[in-house]
């Protein structure tokens, strides 16, 4: 019987090289799903390309083998979301699983004042990163700060926005659809929003469904990824 040490099966299974479009469930940081895939593939070297909060789903491209020297290709890309954001409440991470530190009205609000704001940020615009991304400041990591209850001043940073469309309106709920540059935060639009109709809000849900050349409907879930979704891709 031929003996074949563990470490020898870990170098030829990262050997492989390719990406995975994966289908990021709620719930799991990024950094979770590539520790599970990691188990799945019995490989090491595996990454991915751009953060999702453990609240978001959606595409998360993960990297294999040679393919993570294409972090930065995949970082680049422009991205689609689809977002459900609540008005009259804001949290400590923008989102539902914050802790609330400000309720206001919104209850004369209106679909066509919604609708008149969202035109004004499509294009060229600027925007402040919120304290929960991962944007460096002095060296740390904003959300690192949050998690101390450390607030730094941010400076604005350009971003552009392609697409903005109202996909429903039925307070306290709206639900939008964004194509947007890298760099953009789906739930400071939520906020800046919100701002714009003299309110506040945060977000509930966040589904990435694009990113660069490849959509929702391409993707794979955590639960049924084999080797047989691995693509070659060399951008």
């Amino acid at each position: 019987m031929i003996m074949t040490d563990k470490k020898t099966i870990i170098r030829k299974a990262d050997e492989r090289t390719g990406i995975v479009i994966l289908n990021k469930p709620s719930g799991m940081t990024s950094h979770d799903v590539v520790a599970r895939v990691r188990r799945i593939f019995k490989m090491k070297r595996v990454g991915h390309s751009g953060t999702l909060d453990p609240l978001a789903t959606g595409i998360l491209v993960i990297l294999l083998g040679k393919s993570t020297k294409l972090f930065g290709k995949f970082e680049a890309f422009d991205k689609a979301y689809k977002a459900t954001m609540i008005f009259g409440t804001k949290t400590t991470t923008a989102d539902i699983q914050g802790k609330i530190t400000q309720e206001m009205p919104f209850d004369k609000l209106t679909r066509e004042q919604f609708e008149d704001v969202l035109k004004d940020f499509v294009g060229d615009t600027e925007q402040v990163p919120p304290m929960v991304s991962a944007v460096k400041i002095n060296g740390k990591r904003l959300y690192e700060l949050a998690r101390k209850g450390i607030e730094v001043v941010r400076e604005p940073r350009k971003i552009h926005i392609d697409k903005l469309d109202l996909l429903d309106f039925n307070l306290p709920r709206a639900r939008f659809y964004v194509e947007c540059s890298k760099g953009t935060y789906v739930r400071q639009l939520a906020e800046d929003f919100a701002k714009r109709l003299g309110t506040v809000a945060c977000i509930a849900e966040i589904e990435r469904t694009k990113v660069g050349p490849f959509t929702i409907e391409q993707s794979v879930d955590l639960e049924n990824l084999t080797e047989q979704h691995i693509r070659d891709w060399t951008g």
